[in-house]
């Protein structure tokens, strides 16, 4: 009877309801000698995101390209679905982004912080915050507090 179902659904034209993993492809932009880059990449690929790797000669006109604030660069940048994801961004905080839809140019970790995706060593933690980059400002879309850093 399920298979009856689905196949009258289909025949209507009726998508099926979209799952947890099916998110926008990512285009993500790095140095080929990155490390930290590469593991960003492997987080969002665990978390349902097909990735597409490019490695430009010039990071830097990309990112002056896209719009990303100096004051909000990283060693990585991405595009999802018409946002641009700066630095070591959480795939949680992306998957909000993308169902809330909000007016803005993306979201950005500014830097390298230690225990962000990417970046995890062991069970610590630098303190940071995830940026949600705006034309009249950034405001804090997602705050993480230090851990076992003593």
């Amino acid at each position: 009877m399920l298979v009856t179902l689905t196949l009258a659904a289909c025949g209507r034209g009726e998508a099926p309801a979209p799952s947890a993993t099916d998110w926008p492809n990512a285009v993500v932009y790095k140095s080929p000698t990155c490390g930290c880059c590469t593991k960003w990449v492997e987080h969002l690929r665990a978390n349902g995101f097909a990735v597409e790797i490019r490695e430009p000669a010039d990071l830097n006109a990309v990112k002056d390209r896209l719009g990303v604030p100096a004051d909000m660069r990283a060693c990585h940048t991405a595009e999802i679905d018409g946002y641009v994801i700066e630095g070591h961004v959480p795939a949680t905080d992306v998957q909000r982004l993308l169902r809330e839809k909000p007016k803005a140019l993306g979201l950005a970790v500014p830097g390298m912080p230690l225990g962000s995706p990417g970046m995890e060593a062991d069970d610590r933690r630098q303190a940071y915050t995830v940026w949600l980059l705006q034309d009249d400002g950034n405001q804090s879309f997602t705050d993480y507090p230090a851990r076992n850093l003593e």
